[in-house]
């Protein structure tokens, strides 16, 4: 965590969840959403445990954002139902947003007030006291490393800044339930390493955590388990290691010492499987499917005699897993 510290909240408790310790904190049942006959959802199920991060990963109109909009009570469901902090998001709204954050695609900061007074004017608006919600605010901006510019207007701000004052709004109430969609659209590298570290941070505090994103590697650092929607379903739920075991591959990486060696290197590894070659770079990548067929194409290599000057093993990446279920999803789209 780089000593990073969400400092407790100065405002007023919202009383005490309807969760109890260890239970539940977010849970879907059959969730559809349906305009018309277009189904943005259909039959999703999901639970979250309290202190943990849900990944949830799909392209653009897989139902992301429609699932989180039902989760926070902005949007009713066609049918199933949901519960946040032990609250049915049907029958009592007013006690779930009591309890969550949330964060969209999009800042939603007033742009005519200044960071820190968008930070003040939260604050106050949840109960605050005046002194209670300068503090709040203060320990924000230095958290998000906002200080700088925190007497300027939202409106002269980068899009960065916005995003980073934006998701700070998001723990003025230092919430139980946390939901971030795409947090760090617009981010530089730096500002996202930071926000992942406060994400940590808030989840070591007992904050749970349901994250949507694009970016693969977010949700391979923060995710305790991830679940892949595709046209308004989950294809595929579990944690990054389960999900990389069932649909990615491990691979052997070689390079080779010449180009001449690329063709020889072809037609040896032709019976270990797809060999893609990479001409320019003298590199031949292998899909295995266990690290005892590396000694295979060693001694494959050295009866062609083709001499590699480097091999490399690497397991298979969330990239793998969300390629495979894109491929096998508008396959069954096609069909």
């Amino acid at each position: 965590m780089n000593g990073l510290h969400l400092p407790p909240a100065p405002l007023p408790a919202p009383g005490v969840s309807a969760a109890g310790s260890g239970d539940l904190m977010i849970e879907a049942e059959g969730v559809s959403k349906a305009y018309g006959t277009v189904h943005a959802l259909d039959s999703v199920s999901l639970a979250v445990p309290r202190g943990t991060v849900l990944g949830l990963l799909g392209h653009n109109g897989a139902g992301k954002t429609t699932l989180v909009d039902i989760l926070t009570t902005a949007l009713p469901p066609t049918s199933g139902r949901a519960r946040v902090a032990g609250y049915d998001v049907a029958d009592k709204p007013v006690e779930i947003r009591r309890r969550i954050g949330l964060t969209g695609q999009f800042a939603s900061v007033d742009a005519q007030l200044s960071g820190y007074d968008n930070l003040v004017l939260i604050a106050r608006l949840l109960g605050a006291g005046r002194r209670a919600a300068r503090v709040r605010a203060r320990e924000l901006l230095e958290l998000f490393r906002l200080t700088e510019v925190a007497d300027r207007r939202a409106s002269s701000y980068s899009g960065g800044l916005r995003r980073r004052l934006d998701l700070a709004v998001s723990l003025v109430g230092a919430p139980e339930v946390l939901f971030l969609d795409e947090p760090t659209t617009g981010l530089d590298p730096s500002s996202r390493i930071n926000l992942w570290e406060i994400v940590e941070g808030l989840v070591e505090q007992g904050t749970t955590v349901l994250l949507t994103t694009q970016y693969l590697e977010e949700a391979d650092r923060l995710a305790d388990r991830i679940a892949v929607l595709s046209a308004g379903r989950v294809v595929a739920a579990g944690t990054a290691p389960e999900l990389k075991a069932t649909v990615g591959r491990r691979t052997v990486t070689l390079t080779l010492e010449t180009g001449e060696d690329v063709s020889a290197a072809r037609t040896a590894l032709r019976g270990a499987g797809f060999a893609p070659v990479d001409g320019e770079a003298r590199t031949v990548v292998v899909p295995i499917d266990a690290t005892r067929e590396i000694a295979d194409i060693i001694r494959s290599l050295d009866q062609a005699g083709v001499e590699a000057s480097e091999l490399n093993f690497g397991e298979p990446t969330l990239d793998d897993v969300y390629l495979t279920l894109a491929e096998q999803a508008a396959g069954r789209t096609r069909a």
